[in-house]
C-alpha cells in the first residue's frame, strides 16, 4: 500500500518538477516517490495554479539558457581539440611586458606564442 502524500506535498513536487530543470527520474529519487507516480501528480496539476505565469516563464528561459550553455561547452570542447596540431602539442600565449628598451623605457606588451607538449 502506498503511502499517503499531502496535497502540499504533490503540489510542491508538480512545483519543483516544472521549474528546477533537473530530469525527473532525478526529483523523483530525492522525494522518494516513483516515477510513475510523480508523472500522475504533474499531469493532474499542469493546468492549476501551482505554478504561477512568471515560474513558468523563468523555467522556460533557464532551459534555454541551459541548452545553449551545453552547445556553447560542446563548441568550446570541439576548438579546443581543434587547436591540438598534428605534432599532439597545443599553443600557449605568454605576454611579456617587462622588456626594456636600449633606451630604458618600457616596450608595449607583446603576446608571444609557444607549443607546449
Amino acid at each position: 500500500m502506498g503511502t499517503g502524500r499531502t496535497d502540499e506535498f504533490r503540489k510542491d513536487a508538480v512545483r519543483i518538477a516544472l521549474t528546477c530543470g533537473l530530469s525527473r527520474k532525478q526529483i523523483s529519487d530525492d522525494l522518494g516517490v516513483g516515477m510513475s507516480t510523480l508523472n500522475k501528480w504533474i499531469t493532474a496539476h499542469r493546468d492549476t495554479d501551482v505554478v504561477s505565469q512568471a515560474d513558468r516563464e523563468l523555467a522556460v528561459e533557464n532551459e534555454r539558457l541551459r541548452r545553449e550553455n551545453r552547445i556553447l561547452r560542446e563548441e568550446r570542447d570541439i576548438l579546443k581539440k581543434a587547436t591540438v596540431g598534428s605534432t599532439g602539442q597545443r599553443n600557449i600565449f605568454d605576454l611579456r611586458c617587462s622588456e626594456r628598451t636600449h633606451d630604458g623605457t618600457n616596450r608595449s606588451p607583446r603576446l608571444i606564442a609557444r607549443a607546449e607538449g
